[in-house]
């Protein structure tokens, strides 16, 4: 998100109010909600590359999370039962084990893994 200004936006995990990313004096992202008190600091290397990504890309906590949930979100075709992805449902080749699904814990069915959007 960017603001008309040109400065780093992004969303209030609690109440989605666009909030401007403030920096450190250590150099290390943060933001500041006034409407619910609520402030993010981004500590780790590792969060802090991945905040930098998600705020580059303009995209919300709530995009990501629906995206994840397109991806691990399944339906069985033979029964219609709506499942998450699960290790423990993962269905694997017997001859080079790679994987080929997941079972539908309802009916067994084997539901293909969808390898692209």
């Amino acid at each position: 998100m960017r603001a008309s200004q040109g400065k780093q936006m992004f969303p209030c995990p609690i109440c989605g109010v666009a909030t401007d990313v403030r920096i450190t004096k250590k150099d290390k992202p943060y933001i500041t909600c006034d409407p619910c008190g609520v402030q993010l600091f981004v500590r780790g290397p590792a969060g802090i590359n991945a905040f930098n990504r998600l705020v580059a890309r303009g995209e919300t906590i709530m995009e990501a999370l629906s995206e994840m949930e397109d991806r691990y979100h399944l339906n069985c075709p033979e029964c219609g039962t709506t499942f998450w992805a699960e290790p423990n449902l993962a269905k694997t080749s017997v001859f080079d084990g790679h994987l080929q699904g997941f079972r539908c814990p309802k009916c067994e069915e084997v539901v293909p893994w969808k390898t692209t959007k």
